[in-house]
């Protein structure tokens, strides 16, 4: 019970963070977010670590923790954020949609006319979506996305590979507080912190971001890395995209026209090609085991 309610934070509150991530680059710039929402959340974090009396990492876990929060806040998500100021929200969704087919590439398993199908499958979506000919979406924005679902996955992966430790929030607080911290050095070279003035919507949009999308979000996200295999963890993005379109369109004014409908549905059946045939697979040798 307690992984379902993980899996429905992460699919219903990331898929929010698009939309917040666009507000709040109004005011923030890209390490700027970065800096402020991280190092808040991890200073919470490490709180609630210490409240809860949780053994801390060792140094070989927390290693591997620093490199896993290198990897997917202080790079992969500053690149969506940075994405985000070139293409819509909801256009950032459906491209993160792909991850859990790099899951499948990037962790080893075996590939054969279905991976690749789908794979080929996705990047036809991601090119229906860009549509170079038309000019309508920022080829720069879309490849910043690509690289980082790769980034992403490779950092989730590394984590579940070599981190053993237990203690949750511990492991949260410390990657985000090398998230924050490497914004935060990173920041006087990218931009300072604002690039316009702070406007209420964009502090509340880094304060949601921060309570909801990092401190909750994130870590629903690391017990389930830890909880259930990667194929079925990996398909909170199948429903991110659709949370974050629908916020997109009805407050920001984004584009919903046809281009983006059919990219959308082009990626998603091609994310499902992969992952619903190793489902019905894993559920028929559960069956003939417990027979």
């Amino acid at each position: 019970m307690l992984a379902w309610l993980a899996y429905l934070t992460v699919a219903v509150v990331w898929g929010s963070t698009y939309f917040a991530i666009a507000i709040g680059i109004e005011s923030f710039t890209t390490y700027g977010m970065v800096a402020s929402r991280y190092l808040l959340a991890g200073i919470l974090a490490l709180a609630v670590s210490r409240l809860m009396k949780e053994e801390l990492p060792s140094w070989q876990d927390a290693r591997h923790l620093m490199v896993q929060g290198a990897l997917l806040l202080a790079v992969s998500n500053a690149l969506v954020t940075w994405a985000e100021t070139r293409v819509a929200s909801g256009v950032a969704a459906v491209i993160c949609s792909m991850t859990p087919l790099l899951y499948g590439l990037l962790g080893g398993e075996r590939l054969g006319w279905r991976n690749w199908g789908s794979l080929l499958l996705g990047l036809a979506g991601v090119g229906i979506l860009v549509n170079p000919f038309s000019g309508a979406m920022n080829p720069l924005g879309v490849a910043a996305v690509l690289l980082a679902i790769v980034v992403w996955a490779w950092g989730t992966l590394h984590g579940r590979r070599h981190v053993k430790a237990r203690g949750l929030m511990g492991q949260v607080a410390v990657q985000m507080l090398t998230g924050g911290i490497l914004g935060l050095l990173l920041t006087p070279f990218t931009g300072g912190f604002l690039h316009h003035p702070l406007t209420l919507r964009s502090g509340l949009a880094v304060g949601y971001l921060m309570l909801f999308g990092s401190l909750l979000a994130y870590s629903a996200f690391a017990y389930l890395v830890k909880a259930w295999p990667p194929s079925r963890m990996g398909t909170y993005a199948y429903l991110n995209p659709l949370v974050a379109v629908f916020l997109g369109s009805m407050f920001l004014g984004e584009p919903f026209g046809l281009r983006v409908v059919v990219g959308m549905v082009v990626i998603l059946a091609a994310v499902a090609l992969v992952q619903l045939q190793p489902r019905v697979a894993e559920e028929a040798v559960e069956v003939l085991q417990e027979g």
